[in-house]
């Protein structure tokens, strides 16, 4: 029973410490962070909007009390009740429901934005940790073998077949990869707190990072047409459709309002014999307000006959700006591409050929420096592998952001 619940704990302990996918990572940051919440209440504050705009004016009531009575044939008025409601032009809730509508769509388009920026900041940060992660595998593995070569060039030393020159070269080459993976040991730790920063979480929380990503070539070109999805272009578009809408109700509401009420008037006992003295007055009462003064309305419908114009000019410098961004980042693509597969021929070349070289000085007293600028060379190649690596996956998330790919 023992060894069971060993097992079972082991199990989940290995389960927790599984590295976690980039995916993983968009969808607590999704559920986490705090900027990103605070918009998509922005988006649900704006939805209250709608009952505030398409609902009726509060009616009016009023209660009159006469000091002086007004005598009249069927006896005194004492007071009176007023009960109005006054209603809009035909349309004109409607119209303004549409606006708030469109706004609040718009709202909902900002979040949309936020969420993909926030996965870009994900993707930047996650990227950069596996970059170092990978670095410092890479400067384990020279260490180990800088250190073979140290015994060996100390070992042909002894024997008198080598130089107390090469035993420096190598020692120098341990020191400064030694310095250089506590340099990547602190720089990793700035990295996850910053990472975790965007996941609002504690700064030192563990973060698990895919050992091995390996760079898959996407269709940058047929990914151009998406831009149009872009939230952002998006929003302004819904802003622009609110504001035509706005024109309409603004058109509205310089149209009459229609009043509707009644008049409850208190009457006290009169002094003829008339069969209704003392009978209420009931009065059913129809207004209708005189919008003469037009400035304020002209000025409305100018107003949103201007942001019209003003959308239309946000819209066609933001389709600038995003397409310049997208031809940037899809030749810094086709670029690592090209790069990684670069990389890949000279490590591999290069991993042979000191191989090779390395067998040569073992035999036979060749020259060791050589051996260790060779070696120098590979590592060149590595770091510029993972590096280039960590660009693509960054790009490729900024490529993402452009064409409102989601997660």
């Amino acid at each position: 029973m023992r060894k069971l619940i060993l097992i079972t704990l082991i199990l989940i302990s290995v389960y927790s410490l599984k590295a976690q996918s980039i995916n993983d990572y968009y969808k607590i940051a999704a559920e986490n962070n705090p900027e990103l919440k605070s918009k998509h209440k922005e988006f649900e504050a704006a939805l209250q909007k709608l009952p505030q705009v398409s609902s009726l004016a509060d009616p009016n009531f009023a209660v009159g009390y006469f000091v002086s009575p007004v005598e009249t044939r069927l006896g005194p008025q004492n007071m009176k009740l007023s009960l109005t409601q006054m209603f809009p032009w035909f349309g004109t809730l409607k119209a303004q429901k549409d606006v708030a509508a469109l706004l609040a769509e718009s709202k909902y388009q900002s979040f949309l934005n936020s969420k993909n920026a926030l996965n870009v900041q994900v993707a930047t940060a996650y990227y950069a940790i596996y970059e170092v992660k990978k670095m410092k595998i890479i400067e384990e593995d020279n260490i180990k073998i800088l250190e073979s070569y140290y015994n060996i060039s100390n070992a042909k030393l002894a024997n008198g077949n080598g130089s107390v020159v090469d035993v420096l070269r190598v020692d120098i080459l341990i020191k400064d990869a030694q310095t250089n993976l506590s340099i990547l040991d602190k720089k990793e730790t700035s990295l996850i707190a910053w990472f975790n920063s965007i996941l609002n979480r504690k700064y030192d929380e563990k973060v698990t990072i895919e050992k091995e990503i390996l760079v898959e070539e996407v269709a940058i070109a047929s990914s151009r047409d998406s831009i149009a999805n872009n939230p952002l272009l998006q929003e302004i578009e819904l802003k622009k459709q609110a504001s035509e809408a706005n024109t309409i109700a603004a058109r509205k509401q310089g149209l009459p309002k229609i009043g509707v009420g009644v008049d409850y008037i208190f009457v006290g006992e009169g002094m003829n014999n008339s069969p209704d003295s003392g009978k209420n007055a009931f009065m059913p009462m129809v207004s209708l307000s005189l919008p003469i003064f037009r400035k304020k309305y002209n000025a409305a419908i100018e107003e949103s006959k201007l942001m019209q114009e003003s959308y239309e000019y946000q819209m066609q410098a933001t389709q600038n700006k995003l397409n310049g961004n997208y031809y940037q980042i899809a030749f810094e693509l086709e670029k690592q591409q090209d790069l990684l597969k670069l990389y890949d021929t000279q490590v591999t070349i290069l991993g042979k050929s000191l191989n090779l070289l390395f067998s040569y000085y073992s035999n036979a007293n060749k020259d060791f420096e050589e051996v260790l600028r060779m070696q120098q060379e590979l590592l060149k190649y590595q770091r510029l592998k993972v590096t280039s690596q960590s660009a693509y996956y960054t790009k490729l998330a900024e490529l993402n952001y452009l064409t409102a790919k989601q997660f």
